[in-house]
């Protein structure tokens, strides 16, 4: 089940609001897709980036995958504790498996995002 609270993206990501920081992470289907996670890019902290663009790498024993960011900001925050356990996205994509967090959030980007019903239908229907 999806967790509400967020939003989501259909490349997978998801973003919640903390206070005035966006935390940002990606799914359980991702994580699950991806297989045992082994490396995650620290993104590059004070970037502006925009709504969709790549801003980060994850890599897995079956593959990498770019991550993207859901809402524009700027990279504020990465989670260090992904450097020495990259494994907590899969064991908890949600919570401590977050990966980075975004200040200066547009939200009028969240429009084009799914709530967690959303996300369910649209894996459902894949």
């Amino acid at each position: 089940m999806t967790p509400n609270g967020r939003k989501y993206s259909k490349s997978h990501e998801w973003v919640k609001f903390e206070g005035d920081s966006a935390v940002v992470g990606i799914t359980d289907h991702a994580q699950k897709a991806l297989g045992d996670i082994t490396f995650v890019e620290k993104p590059q902290i004070r970037r502006t980036v925009k709504q969709g663009a790549e801003c980060g790498v994850i890599e897995s024993v079956k593959a990498a995958s770019d991550i993207f960011a859901p809402v524009s900001g700027t990279i504020s925050e990465f989670n260090t504790a992904l450097e020495s356990n990259p494994a907590a996205i899969n064991n908890d994509p949600y919570g401590e498996g977050w990966i980075m967090k975004l200040t200066g959030v547009e939200t009028d980007d969240l429009d084009n995002l799914m709530d967690a019903d959303q996300y369910d239908a649209m894996m459902k229907d894949s």
